[in-house]
């Protein structure tokens, strides 16, 4: 069904520009005044309680196991249902939310989110962070590698690592800024002090629906049917922890102290009309045939629009607003969602509802489409300068990093919600 074109008899639903029009309709979990969690979807300003919409029928005609699912307070059980369910009740949430014969109804049901805390969207078994964006692994790498920023598994292999579940957290909540063992060049030992070089990294967040089989590979043909929806998402990275742990086997303290995401899961059945192709240069290795398909071609790639924005505590005390530092493109992704899909089941490794994939960080050809400042100040060597004459080459205590998603343009538009996070003074160890 092409939602685009349908309006809902909620007005703040059909205004040009809004977040969450029908063509949306994002989940989330929400707590009120009765200070239960709730599973919610995003309609204009609004957010409709579907435990509330089940309690007065209105789900009658679904599967229970449907009906069940949406009364929970989180969304594995949904997630775990799978694409035909899904689809089931993106129908009839549409149908409610267009169909003024519902209205009266549904109307009891709504919430203004400026009303609601948002919650976790689903209990995170596993999280696994990729590195997809072939722009960012370049510009690092040639901090470090002038004369080989790209190691040669690079273009084979949708590289990635396992990650901290534990230490992720919602959109809005502030954390302080971590300690570490840190190293300087020409140091003999390290010591133990607070990270000087924190940074954000611009990501999109992959939430598993169905679940797999230990032993059982996932086909790029079947791989989407496992994808549940995306959200916007901030790994944040202590760079100075990160240079002196990492090797040989990667970050730990460095990126497990605090991750963020935005409280709304964005279906992927939202996304399907802001497809395209996605393409391999000639000159670069074509992939293996598990991770290649015509679809993946045809389709793979998505045109999902994001931006990095800062508010520091200047800003705040002069009433200023946010500044944009960048913006980049999923789509500019060298390896696409199904391809990460593949690539962590092909060894036999059996997937949860919920489990998280985080893209890695998103950045774009040019360096102002850079997603982390290490990028943008080239290492830190090149401090940028805001509007208003303060310059950052870090993330300082009091800032503000909101990260921000949407695809369509100023009529229509799918939003992603934002992440958003301040930084408070850490404790000195």
């Amino acid at each position: 069904m092409n939602t685009n074109r349908i309006n809902s008899w909620l007005p703040s639903a059909n205004i040009a520009g809004c977040e969450f029009p029908l063509a949306n309709l994002p989940y989330a979990v929400f707590s009120s005044a009765d200070q239960i969690h709730h599973i919610g979807v995003g309609i204009g300003d609004k957010i409709a309680n579907l435990s509330a919409l089940e309690e007065v029928g209105l789900f009658a005609e679904l599967d229970p196991c449907l009906r069940e699912a949406v009364k929970q307070n989180a969304l594995n059980q949904l997630m775990g249902l799978g694409h035909t369910q899904w689809h089931a009740l993106r129908l009839r949430l549409i149908e409610l939310f267009s169909n003024s014969a519902y209205q009266s109804k549904v109307e009891a049901c709504l919430i203004p989110q400026s009303e609601v805390a948002f919650h976790l969207p689903c209990q995170i078994g596993d999280y696994t962070d990729f590195y997809t964006s072939v722009h960012h692994a370049t510009r690092v790498g040639s901090l470090f590698r002038p004369d080989n920023p790209l190691l040669p598994n690079y273009k084979w292999i949708p590289i990635g690592y396992h990650g901290r579940a534990s230490s992720i957290r919602i959109s809005g909540e502030a954390f302080k800024r971590p300690a570490g063992q840190l190293k300087a060049p020409d140091a003999e030992r390290p010591v133990l002090e607070l990270c000087k070089r924190l940074d954000y990294e611009l990501e999109l967040g992959i939430f598993i629906g169905k679940g797999s089989q230990l032993g059982t590979p996932i086909s790029m043909a079947d791989a989407e049917q496992h994808v549940f929806g995306v959200s916007m998402f901030n790994d944040w990275s202590a760079r100075d922890i990160q240079a002196w742990e990492y090797q040989p086997l990667g970050p730990l303290l460095s990126k497990n102290f605090f991750s963020s995401l935005s409280p709304w899961v964005v279906p992927m059945a939202a996304l399907e009309p802001y497809r395209c192709d996605w393409t391999r240069a000639a000159e670069d290795p074509q992939p293996l045939d598990y991770l290649d398909s015509k679809a993946n071609r045809a389709k793979g790639a998505i045109d999902i629009k994001l931006e990095v924005w800062i508010e520091t505590a200047k800003m705040r005390a002069d009433s200023q607003p946010a500044e944009r530092l960048s913006k980049s493109n999923f789509k500019d992704s060298y390896w696409t969602i199904a391809q990460m899909v593949a690539h962590h089941t092909v060894n036999g490794c059996d997937l949860k509802p919920g489990d998280l994939f985080g893209s890695g960080t998103l950045s774009g050809p040019d360096l102002d489409e850079s997603g982390s400042l290490l990028e943008l100040t080239e290492g830190g060597k090149t401090p940028i300068t805001l509007s208003n004459g303060e310059q950052r080459t870090f993330v300082e205590d009091g800032d503000r990093i909101i990260l921000k998603g949407y695809c369509g343009d100023d009529q229509l538009r799918i939003g992603l919600g934002q992440v958003d996070n301040l930084v408070k003074a850490g404790n000195k160890p």
